[in-house]
């Protein structure tokens, strides 16, 4: 019984260890992935910064694109005023000169720069709408890989929130079975402590009882001896008298 009750002692104090071992390791998991899940959201913090980045610099485009459209609208404003002013003066030479023949080619000339500037402003503006939709296109490119990135933080957020709790309920039910066995083992080392001690009361009897029988047992070899001793001199004095008689008889 005691050796049965000391190997349900080392099983039990076995049980304890690996739950204490599962326990720590929950605990180093649940570490971990805590790390991880703040790395994530400084991650998604990073983006969310770069999302505003973004979103100023789209703004910014935005408003250079205006400004240039109304540079353009200047431009093109200052160009007629300019068209008109040298119409203007065409046609005063052409009210002084009337049968001049240079007349024609004031008016080519002018034809020429109308249409050079339409080609200058137009070329102007086929650049900047292709600068902005350069920039529109890597801005959209960027914000939708930021939403993309934000999207698969966001769902490995979620999936890491949901393994940390069931990663908690585990370490819960750990470290309630862990109380449990501790508590177990507690009350089976006490029940087992009055067995010993009930054990160890009859040991002490029955090793009295030993040492009584065992001096009884000295004693009663002491008498035994004393009797053989007796019995032997008994012995030898009856061999002498029968000797005696043999003698006697003989004679």
């Amino acid at each position: 019984q005691i050796i049965s009750a000391t190997v349900d002692n080392n099983r039990l104090l076995l049980d304890i260890d690996n739950s204490k071992m599962t326990a720590d390791d929950f605990r180093m998991k649940y570490e971990n992935e805590l790390v991880i899940r703040q790395t994530v959201e400084a991650d998604i913090n990073g983006l969310r910064n770069l999302l505003d980045d973004l979103t100023l610099v789209r703004s910014s485009l935005e408003s250079e694109l205006e400004s240039l459209k109304d540079e353009l609208i200047a431009l093109k404003r200052n160009h007629e005023e300019e068209i008109r002013q040298l119409q203007s003066q065409t046609g005063g030479d052409v009210s002084v000169e009337v049968n001049a023949a240079p007349g024609q080619d004031l008016t080519k000339v002018l034809n020429d720069l109308r249409n050079e500037y339409e080609q200058i402003i137009e070329k102007n503006r086929r650049e900047v709408e292709q600068w902005y939709e350069v920039k529109i296109e890597e801005v959209n490119r960027q914000v939708t890989s930021s939403s993309q990135d934000i999207q698969t933080s966001s769902h490995q957020l979620t999936e890491l929130k949901r393994e940390m709790q069931n990663l908690e309920i585990e370490l819960q039910a750990q470290l309630s079975t862990k109380a449990s066995l501790e508590n177990s083992l507690a009350e089976t080392e006490s029940r087992y402590g009055l067995l010993l001690q009930q054990i160890q009361g009859q040991i002490n009897c029955v090793e009295e009882e030993l040492a009584s029988i065992r001096c009884e047992m000295e004693s009663q070899n002491q008498e035994y001896k004393m009797l053989l001793g007796i019995k032997t001199r008994l012995e030898e004095e009856i061999a002498q008298y029968r000797a005696l008689l043999q003698e006697g008889q003989q004679d």
